[in-house]
């Protein structure tokens, strides 16, 4: 009787997990869950990143009775040899569409393929996977407003179904991988909230009842408590957004549908970077890609450590340096500073987050980078230039978000925290004065796009 594997990567977790209901269909023995550290992505993701991958398999251990075997490898070695060791018939797993995804699926397919070992994927990371939205010419969406349109049109599974009397295999891992998540752990230099699955879906319905009605407006506002901080549960799939979608079916309100759509930038995201694998690390328009830019110097030094001398510019890196997250409103905020203030390439940016967001990821991350520099996903980008003082005014309006991670300015009341050189005081507590004049710096960035649009 051959028994089957469940090799869980971005979906750490057992509820509305397809790929597991098709490992107990697959099978009437047992089914070995397996989590492989690759050495690649564990290196390359940075130590916060680390640190919650660490947590998130170790509470998925917790989730699956301490029947998850983890181990460290090659995955195309590694499942193969475990499959040969359990005696299993089919590898299940949640189908991945990442550029470096799909190319280690590919060659672990063909590895088990030459031991008669069959390759299931069921389900994605993502409600709609990517690739199946598409224009009515059969091309990809390049805009989201309409992607979001035919998203919503084409729909999405409902949760899926808990398998009934699964019987999960031993845990078979290695010492070797539980000094990894040890090391992970010991040396991720922020606080990491809880993590699994549990705790994912705590966060979402704590969210849902107390402060989803009012979404719509707070979710820009970096002072208040007004966004799900789901993203990190969403990275390593310890929930699906298709739970999320599925309890705010028949919602009506305006907070509810922005929502949603913050959901669908995701899966917009994802289906971009699974069309153009390209644009990972390249711009995705290539009309701009003769843009001039500036070398890194002193300045993406002061940018990364938050000395700038714009306090909401400030305040943002010195959050992600402190918790591995930062408010999405303040990563446009700084990313835009990087690319149109100081005149740098975007992927200098997109690498430094990727290395501190416990969020981090690919998809998201770069192509956020690539709209907020004017080189991605939009029709007419190139205007867009963040006034970090009038973005903080706006959006941090009492400036309790700039004095709570700027503490040189807590003695700043109110608003004028966003303008220390307006005030007597400003520089009193060692505060340093502003790297570049706005001003100066927006009419070069728009000089240099109308340059390489003509």
């Amino acid at each position: 009787m051959s028994s089957s594997v469940l090799w869980l990567r971005r979906d750490l977790r057992r509820r509305d997990l397809p790929a597991l209901a098709a490992a107990a269909d697959a099978t009437s023995g047992e089914v070995h869950a397996l989590f492989v550290i690759d050495p690649v992505l564990w290196v390359g993701c940075g130590p916060v990143r680390r640190g919650w991958l660490a947590a998130s398999v170790r509470a998925a251990v917790d989730s699956y009775e301490g029947r998850l075997s983890v181990r460290v490898g090659d995955p195309v070695t590694t499942v193969a040899a475990f499959a040969d060791e359990v005696g299993a018939g089919s590898v299940h797993v949640s189908a991945e569409t990442t550029p470096y995804g799909a190319r280690r699926d590919t060659r672990v397919r063909r590895r088990i393929a030459e031991r008669g070992i069959a390759w299931v994927a069921t389900g994605s990371p993502y409600a709609v996977g990517p690739g199946r939205v598409r224009t009515q010419d059969g091309t990809p969406y390049r805009v989201f407003t309409p992607f979001a349109r035919a998203w919503r049109e084409h729909g999405w599974a409902p949760p899926d179904r808990a398998p009934r009397g699964v019987t999960l295999g031993e845990a078979r891992s290695d010492g070797q991988a539980a000094k990894r998540l040890d090391r992970g752990l010991a040396e991720c230099p922020v606080e990491l909230p809880t993590a699994g699955e549990e705790a994912a879906l705590r966060r979402w319905r704590s969210f849902r009842d107390n402060h989803l009605a009012t979404y719509a407006h707070a979710r820009d506002r970096p002072d208040r408590p007004g966004t799900s901080r789901l993203s990190p549960y969403l990275k390593v799939g310890a929930i699906h957004p298709r739970t999320i979608l599925a309890d705010l079916a028949g919602a009506r309100s305006e907070a509810a549908k922005t929502y949603v759509d913050e959901l669908a930038w995701r899966e917009f995201y994802a289906d971009v970077l699974h069309t153009e694998p390209h644009s990972a690390w390249r711009d995705l328009r290539p009309e701009l890609r003769s843009m001039a830019y500036d070398e890194p110097n002193g300045l993406v030094d002061a940018w990364k450590e938050g000395r700038t001398g714009f306090p909401i510019v400030d305040a943002g890196m010195r959050q992600l340096a402190v918790t591995g997250w930062m408010h999405n409103r303040v990563r446009m905020i700084t990313a835009s500073f990087l690319c149109k203030d100081l005149h740098v390439w975007w992927p200098v940016g997109a690498r430094h987050f990727l290395g501190q967001l416990m969020d981090g990821d690919v998809a998201s991350n770069n192509h956020g980078w690539q709209w907020v520099a004017g080189t991605g996903t939009d029709a007419s980008p190139y205007f867009r230039v963040f006034n970090p003082v009038t973005q903080g005014k706006r959006f941090d309006p009492d400036g309790d978000y700039v004095r709570r991670w700027v503490p040189e300015l807590a003695h700043l009341a109110g608003r004028r925290a966003h303008e220390p050189w307006a005030v007597g005081d400003g520089y009193d507590h060692g505060y340093p004065e502003p790297v570049v004049d706005h001003g100066e710096e927006r009419a070069e960035a728009l000089r240099r796009y109308d340059a390489a649009r003509r």
